[in-house]
């Protein structure tokens, strides 16, 4: 692909549809040898799948493989994280398992060197690849090692995304990734700064008492958790000559020990502040849904305690409810019209009293499953309504209301 014969390819596929993908190999091959069409048009089909996480400019320059494609960071998410350790002062990264390099690349996009390193000569190969094809391989050495082998002295942070996928798929276990979680932390610990990407259900006794874990969600998606870790000594701030103003305050210096939940795009920053869960009560007239990453963080207690007589639906409930609107960036906020024991067949009645034919299910605490609801109801009609089915002081409730003025 890296041929000029092989641009030109690529180049051709740009807008190619897969619907009429034997059609174009055919014409395709009459020109070019057809080992070398059919792994451009496999190229092509994995820059398609890579706009979503990329972008269309980028992703139509980059060079990828199918599990890189899976597993890259969004570049929303990469960015956002390199901007940070830039506001830290960093200059120099090592990042160890670079993958196809998106990391290493927003890593140098945000002003600085980076080692790239990787043990498989495919995957270094893409890596550096893609280095030039944006224009920094000045500042990114692809280099082919074991992680565990690397020197990472001469740097001021240290970035590891250890391979959470085995043979099997998904691994869950922190100390089956690849290199374990607990050698990655070790790793953070020898250098001034590091920061680890890990899978955002990790347990929070996983998580060591010496980092910040901060987790992540774009477009109200959790995408990852991330464990920083900062000198043990010295100012909070990180390193004198640190570029405080690249980022607010709060969330560009480290706090060891804490949790925080961070939304892109809009990139508010929740830090935990240590409350206690709020109090269950009777359901008001709002309903307030947080973000997943507000969750996944525990920190449920501190979007409630923002709000005007913030409390919670029920105790094991994540829902929080309120009289009053409060606006938020960490949570979602509904008007409820009708707070009822659950009872499909008067639910049914309601809906269909009310016309509504677009309709939004969300449960969280019941075993009623929404796809299931919808076929069961067949709404119909003009107006719109979303149903959250859950429970309320214990028992099994539906509330029925809409998305609250912004």
């Amino acid at each position: 692909m890296l041929t000029d014969e092989g641009r030109h390819l690529l180049a051709a596929l740009r807008d190619h549809d897969p619907a009429h993908e034997l059609a174009t190999a055919t014409r395709l091959r009459r020109e070019h040898p057809a080992g070398l069409v059919s792994v451009a048009l496999g190229q092509a089909r994995l820059r398609q799948r890579a706009v979503a996480k990329f972008g269309t400019g980028d992703a139509h320059r980059m060079f990828f493989t199918p599990n890189g494609v899976e597993q890259a960071t969004r570049t929303s998410v990469a960015a956002y994280r390199a901007r940070r350790l830039s506001a830290l002062g960093v200059r120099r990264v090592a990042d160890l398992c670079c993958g196809i390099g998106g990391d290493a690349i927003a890593l140098a996009r945000a002003g600085m060197s980076v080692l790239a390193v990787d043990r498989d000569p495919l995957t270094c190969a893409v890596a550096r690849a893609n280095a030039e094809a944006l224009g920094l391989d000045g500042l990114i050495e692809v280099r082919r090692a074991e992680v565990t082998e690397v020197d990472t002295a001469p740097y001021d942070a240290v970035f590891v995304d250890p391979a959470r996928r085995g043979g099997r798929g998904r691994v869950f276990d922190p100390e089956a990734y690849s290199p374990p979680l607990s050698w990655a932390i070790g790793a953070a610990r020898r250098a001034p700064y590091a920061a680890l990407k890990i899978a955002p259900g990790v347990p929070h006794e996983a998580v060591p008492e010496d980092a910040e874990a901060e987790w992540i969600s774009d477009g109200g998606e959790v995408k990852e958790a991330v464990l920083w870790f900062a000198p043990r000594t010295g100012s909070p701030e990180g390193r004198p000559g640190a570029d405080a103003g690249a980022m607010p305050h709060t969330t560009a210096r480290i706090a060891q020990g804490t949790r925080r939940a961070t939304l892109l795009p809009s990139g508010a920053s929740l830090p935990d502040s240590g409350l206690p869960d709020p109090e269950a009560g009777p359901v008001g007239r709002y309903l307030y849904e947080p973000d997943g990453a507000v969750i996944r963080a525990h920190l449920v207690a501190d979007v409630a305690a923002e709000l005007e007589g913030g409390r919670l639906i029920d105790p094991t409930i994540a829902y929080i409810t309120a009289d009053a609107l409060t606006p938020t960036p960490y949570a979602t906020a509904y008007e409820i019209t009708d707070a009822l024991p659950f009872n499909l067949k008067r639910l049914k009645a309601l809906l269909r009293e009310r016309e509504v034919g677009t309709l939004t299910v969300k449960k969280r605490g019941s075993a009623v499953e929404p796809e299931e609801l919808r076929k069961r109801i067949k709404p119909k009609g003009p107006n719109a309504a979303t149903v959250f089915l859950t429970r309320a002081a214990g028992a099994p409730v539906m509330l029925i209301g809409r998305p609250a003025p912004r």
